[in-house]
């Protein structure tokens, strides 16, 4: 019966994610639908998509498992997801959107007027994109198998194909509907559980099973380097999520700078709301499934405890229930990924192959397909763990670009790309050892499992050292970008003729027509044609 229960709900799930995306479909209509849903928002929607996108596999499933095994020391997971949306709202939300840009790789561009840095840029979206999404396909596998005994490949290619059929049919506009609507399943299946066994272990007696200690809050990842493991996780956790191509994205949907900030607010609201509930079904796990810590099983904690607790069609109930959530958890992150790796390799590697929605539906099939092939190949990480590395590698590039980017006006195009290459070189060589299955000894399997804390400054050593090297060249038209950034929408300003509401295409074309409404160099030769704002 928890079977069939179970199928039912993810097939409920699926469905309904189809039919939200088919009504997106019929309002995306051009380029800007696809890629940033015409910039046409609202705050609340894009709070609750945002929140639906960022709540992944890692925080439904691997939150609750490292509880489990680790006790609250792992509790810097949640802590350091949520703060790095605070980062993110006091430093990037709002400049980032008043770039007018439509990805990461766009705003290098528009900041460092550089094709080589939008270049390097693509392929660390594209890195980051991938790493992420291999842990939604687990955890879909891991899923699937705990409720119905189905082989892990096929849950995640079922995400897949799902996720496939929404980004195709009507990409960026589409998604918002879907995720907004996830991210409240994803609460409702965490919460009406959880308060059922709250009731059952207060009916139990109230039993206590492996009673956290006080010094765990000292120094949480006790152990070898427990130091530099805590705060390397802290460093990773704080300053990755503004490097995230998926969430960065959802903040060129705003209409404007204000609704950047708001929507960031809001976030935050609906994330510690959401964050309250996963420590609790690891700290029940301690109490009722505490043997799966021994069996390795330790993600699977959230769908395995209705029937530890409960038995009958009650246990029944609530496993479809959340076996819900947790497919609403992988469909939602998996399709803000999507989107995001789509969106620049269309643009920069496929804008040959046909008009831009053509191309973003290619690169959309060619990431997906990568991606599972590649789940597969690697060994299987805990999905937390696995999630937290790709927000190392974020950290340690994006990150450096876009505070500096925003906030250093002598930042250019070779001391951003020498940062970009040092910080995401070392940050993927230790994520492709880890996911791999190589370790090792000492400091060295230290660095390998949590690499933020060298990589990290390492890249803004790089990009300060390069950029006060390479003054000479630095972006002709800085200044007036950095007024674009820091200036409120309100304030009439001159804008230049770029016009932010079109894709990149478009204002590629108005290049090409009228090379005379553009700046020139001084020596002459003129701007890169792609460089959107002059």
């Amino acid at each position: 019966m928890s079977a069939t229960a179970s199928v039912v709900a993810v097939t409920a799930v699926s469905a309904a994610t189809l039919g939200i995306g088919a009504f997106g479909l019929r309002i995306s209509r051009t380029t800007s639908d696809f890629y940033v849903a015409s910039r046409s928002v609202g705050p609340v929607v894009n709070a609750s998509a945002i929140s639906g996108e960022y709540l992944s596999a890692a925080s439904f499933l691997g939150v609750a498992g490292l509880v489990l095994a680790r006790g609250s020391d792992m509790l810097w997971y949640p802590v350091g997801w949520t703060a790095g949306y605070l980062v993110l709202l006091v430093l990037v939300a709002a400049p980032l959107r008043r770039s007018g840009a439509y990805t990461l790789p766009d705003f290098a561009q528009l900041r460092l007027e550089s094709l080589q840095a939008r270049r390097v840029a693509s392929a660390l979206v594209v890195l980051i994109g991938v790493l992420y999404l291999i842990p939604q396909f687990q955890g879909a596998g891991l899923t699937l198998r705990a409720l119905t005994g189905a082989p892990p490949t096929v849950g995640a290619a079922i995400v897949a194909v799902i996720v496939l059929v929404n980004v195709l049919s009507g990409g960026m506009r589409s998604i918002t509907f879907v995720q907004a609507f996830q991210y409240w399943i994803k609460l409702t299946a965490l919460l009406v559980p959880v308060c059922v066994f709250l009731v059952v272990w207060r009916h139990d007696g109230s039993p206590q099973v492996g009673r956290f200690q006080a010094a765990d809050w000292v120094e949480p990842l006790a152990g070898q380097h427990a130091l530099y493991l805590t705060y390397s996780l802290i460093l990773a956790t704080f300053l990755g999520t503004m490097g995230l191509p998926h969430v960065v994205v959802r903040f060129y949907t705003n209409r404007d700078g204000r609704a950047a900030r708001r929507t960031t607010v809001a976030v935050l609201g609906l994330l510690s709301c959401f964050y309250l509930l996963p420590p609790l079904y690891g700290v029940l796990g301690r109490i009722y499934a505490l043997d799966l810590v021994h069996s390795g099983r330790t993600d699977s904690v959230v769908l395995e405890l209705p029937s530890r607790i409960l038995s009958g069609a009650p246990a029944a109930m609530l496993t479809a229930l959340l076996g819900a959530g947790a497919f609403a958890a992988f469909l939602s992150t998996s399709s803000g990924l999507v989107v995001s790796v789509a969106g620049v390799v269309s643009q920069d590697l496929l804008s040959g192959h046909g008009d831009g929605v053509r191309s973003f539906r290619l690169a959309s099939v060619l990431a997906a397909g990568v991606t599972l092939a590649l789940t597969v190949a690697s060994t299987g990480l805990p999905v937390a763990h696995a999630v937290e590395l790709a927000f190392a590698v974020a950290a340690s590039t994006f990150c450096p670009l876009l505070l500096l980017g925003i906030w250093w006006p002598r930042l250019t195009a070779s001391g951003a790309i020498a940062g970009l290459v040092v910080g995401g070189s070392l940050s993927a060589a230790a994520v492709v050892a880890t996911m791999f299955g190589v370790s090792g000894q000492g400091w060295m399997g230290a660095v390998l499992s949590q690499p933020a804390a060298c990589t990290v400054p390492l890249a803004f050593a790089a990009m300060v050292v390069g950029s006060l090297a390479s003054q000479d060249r630095l972006p002709p038209n800085r200044v007036r970008t950095l007024v674009r950034l820091h200036t409120p929408e309100h304030i009439e300003v001159d804008r230049g003729p770029y016009d932010p509401e079109r894709p990149m295409a478009a204002n590629r074309s108005s290049y090409e027509n009228d090379r005379s409404s553009y700046d020139e160099r001084p020596d002459g030769d003129e701007l890169d044609p792609l460089i959107e704002y002059r």
